[in-house]
């Protein structure tokens, strides 16, 4: 193994112009040396090329992180995660491992070459500010990404010389960043005590106990008696009682990954308006999922599945938990077809209606679907109380299956509204909250 990894050094090894000039040199002394019979001729042209091919070797089999001057990589991005279309600080440090002289003549002959996915860097590329010292090289600059997803920031790509300046090397140094990308998100108006008056008229009221109680926050407006003076000295910071009897009652958002584009597109030619369809479905389920957490409701992300694992799918109950609603999204991708979509979604809806809680709220941003899954989803309508956000398809072929979506799910109970993609999320959240109340 070390074998390889020395020859794929050596076999990155390239001349400099200096190097060609001086292997051509030696390439012309010697045979002009061996005819014209001038033994000094030949000595000379030799060394070039002696020299050319100890600096290749020298270069070809040193590493970087190993032996008397090795250097390491440090990367650090702030915020991580970043958000789509945010800002992110990028600091990259090399630096000499211990202090000596064969460090400190590596960083002198190193140039520096970030690797960044182009979800990453966006448009503009990466543009750094660089600031060297003896014993180390910083780098400093700017990310924007443009896409939700976890994309690679590295490993570094390094230049260096020989010290003749005869042959040159690009190795790669240190490891990759893995940087999660979040959705954007938007602030919708979730009015909590509409959506206690709707599930009361749904589901009829219970009576309140102890075991209908979780944890929030403090926010202005909170009742002092609702306090749980327990917890806050536990926590450093006020904590009160969220009954869900009273309104705040705990909520299921429900994604359908056959809105985003299907897997097996992922590696061939992209088509921008589907996969933009995609996100735009994505930051909408998010959306709805973090501004029901902040309104003081236990709120839970799923995704469609063809084998959903809901047991492990707890609450978020708190606004600092607001990073694992997010953080779910990072992942996500569409199913491998429409079948697998159909499939996924019928599972999952019968999944949700085994694990459902009492008085759980499921909202859905849905796609038009085949009998099996709407028949599946109607279910979930007649046992609790359910929204639906259905998303007009682009193709006219699928407007069909898209009504008899709707009128099934709305005979069965659910609150539905249909949206075109990439509607303002506010908007498309209004329609199906005046459809509800």
């Amino acid at each position: 193994m070390r074998w390889r990894d020395t020859l794929t050094r050596i076999s990155r090894v390239r001349l400099t112009p200096r190097g060609i000039g001086a292997a051509c040199l030696g390439g012309a002394l010697v045979p002009l040396g061996l005819v014209l019979t001038l033994p000094d001729l030949v000595g000379l042209g030799a060394a070039a090329l002696l020299a050319v091919a100890v600096a290749w070797v020298a270069i070809g089999t040193q590493r970087l992180e190993s032996g008397r001057g090795a250097l390491h990589v440090t990367r650090a991005v702030a915020p991580n995660p970043v958000v789509r279309d945010r800002t992110a600080e990028v600091s990259l440090l090399v630096a000499a491992h211990q202090a000596s002289g064969a460090a400190y003549e590596r960083l002198s002959r190193l140039r520096l070459s970030e690797q960044a996915a182009h979800e990453l860097a966006g448009h503009q590329g990466i543009r750094a500010r660089v600031s060297a010292r003896a014993d180390r090289i910083a780098v400093h600059y700017s990310l924007t990404p443009t896409r939700r997803g976890r994309w690679s920031l590295g490993p570094l790509l390094t230049t260096r010389t020989d010290v003749f300046g005869l042959v040159r090397a690009t190795q790669p140094l240190g490891s990759a960043t893995h940087v999660p990308v979040w959705p954007r998100t938007v602030e919708l108006a979730v009015r909590t005590r509409s959506v206690g008056d709707v599930d009361h008229s749904s589901t009829g009221a219970r009576l309140q106990s102890s075991d209908d109680s979780v944890l929030r926050e403090y926010v202005a407006g909170d009742d002092p008696r609702r306090v749980h003076w327990a917890s806050a000295a536990r926590r450093g910071q006020l904590m009160v009682r969220a009954d869900e009897s009273a309104g705040v009652r705990p909520v299921t958002v429900l994604l359908d990954r056959s809105l985003l584009p299907h897997w097996q597109e992922a590696g061939g030619p992209r088509r921008p308006a589907a996969v933009d369809d995609g996100e735009w479905a994505v930051e909408l389920a998010a959306s709805i999922a973090t501004s029901f957490l902040d309104a003081g409701h236990p709120t839970r992300l799923l995704t469609t599945a063809v084998a959903p694992r809901l047991e492990g799918q707890r609450f978020a109950t708190t606004r600092a938990s607001r990073s694992a609603l997010l953080d779910a999204c990072v992942d996500i991708r569409g199913h491998r077809g429409a079948a697998e979509g159909h499939h996924a979604t019928t599972t999952t809806a019968h999944a949700l209606r085994l694990a459902r809680t009492a008085g759980e709220i499921v909202i859905a941003v849905l796609g038009p679907h085949d009998p099996d899954a709407r028949h599946a989803l109607a279910t979930l309508g007649v046992e609790g109380t359910c929204w639906a956000l259905l998303v007009s398809p682009r193709s006219p072929g699928f407007q069909h299956e898209l009504d008899e979506t709707a009128a099934e799910l709305r005979a069965s109970g659910w609150h539905v509204s249909t949206s075109e993609s990439r509607t303002d999320p506010e908007r498309a959240w209004a329609l199906l909250a005046e459809r509800a109340l």
